[in-house]
């Protein structure tokens, strides 16, 4: 039964890690809290965190206050917006240099970077296990041009590759066959991502298919006659599907750095979307005056990598076949 196989182990050990259901817990608590963005910025913050707003007023502490305030310079010139109130029916972490909510638009903002992040990741893993599969499994003349070609978009620097792609897509969309992409969706940021991590996921993947095409269990079906079909199905896949398993976290936080990245130099999500990357830009002119608009997507960036990392960790311990033999023993 599944309870008593390799994977039903696999997720006892898992649940025994407490820092990987710690991390696990903490990713279900961002996930949620930015699916609530509209919620919070609708029933209790009561802003459009998408609209200019800098003439207007705001109640704190029963009082009311210009969301955009004069500078605290000694000739006071210039405008700063309003800092965190610490209440979060006004302006909870303050508001950017446009008189927006910067609580509400974090809540969004990680709604599209999660987003971006979660769907680039599964997307590089589709194409990388088709890669890597078929390359290490029919070897040959179809792994020496996979691999090449891998070879070739290794040999390109990630962030270079990627904002190459951006820039090209941005002027004037993704055409795929009949169907066109706007610059502004969406699934342009995950397309570029997951290619540009191909190579790192397809690599490991050719190396595991390697090792298993040459063990007995896949050497005596062949003897057997067995179709090759069916031993991709029943023999190489579901041995393959741990590795892709412990990739796919560490690919996700990849995909979150590289988004934000992206977004900060105004090539990823677009206007007037919000992403944590996008928050980091316009909080950079106010760094001085009013940093909480920078430093609070910054550190959901850095609390979400750094959970991912702990639960790639966890999978990996928990999936490991030595470790799992150890434990049964």
């Amino acid at each position: 039964m599944f309870s008593s196989g390799p994977w039903g182990q696999a997720i006892r050990a898992l649940r025994y890690n407490r820092s990987a259901m710690i991390a696990l817990a903490v990713l279900l608590a961002l996930a949620l809290l930015c699916a609530l963005a509209p919620i919070y910025a609708r029933h209790i913050a009561k802003t459009d965190p998408f609209t200019s707003n800098v003439a207007g007023t705001v109640l704190v502490n029963g009082q009311e206050t210009d969301i955009m305030q004069p500078n605290d310079n000694p000739l006071h010139l210039g405008l700063s917006p309003i800092g965190p109130t610490w209440h979060p029916q006004s302006f909870l972490l303050g508001a950017d240099s446009q008189g927006r909510d910067v609580a509400a638009r974090l809540l969004y903002g990680g709604r599209n970077s999660l987003i971006i992040a979660f769907g680039a990741a599964t997307l590089c893993i589709l194409m990388a296990s088709c890669i890597g599969i078929a390359a290490g499994f029919f070897g040959g003349i179809t792994d020496a041009v996979l691999s090449r070609l891998m070879d070739i978009m290794w040999a390109v620097p990630v962030y270079l590759f990627a904002i190459s792609l951006s820039i090209v897509t941005i002027t004037q969309g993704l055409k795929i066959g009949p169907f066109t992409i706007a610059s502004d969706n969406l699934m342009i940021p995950v397309f570029i991502i997951a290619l540009v991590y191909v190579p790192y996921a397809a690599r490991p993947v050719r190396g595991r298919v390697m090792t298993l095409r040459s063990a007995e269990f896949v050497i005596a079906a062949r003897s057997l006659g067995v179709p090759r079909r069916r031993i991709l199905v029943k023999d190489i896949l579901p041995n393959v599907l741990p590795t892709l398993v412990v990739l796919a976290p560490l690919l996700t936080a990849l995909s979150l750095l590289a988004e934000s990245s992206l977004s900060f130099l105004s090539i990823g999500v677009q206007a007037p979307a919000a992403s944590w990357g996008t928050i980091i830009q316009d909080g950079e002119g106010l760094i001085y005056t009013r940093p909480m608009v920078a430093v609070a997507p910054g550190l959901m960036i850095v609390i979400t990598v750094l959970a991912l990392n702990i639960l790639g960790d966890g999978l990996r311990d928990a999936l490991d076949v030595r470790e799992t033999s150890r434990r049964s023993g």
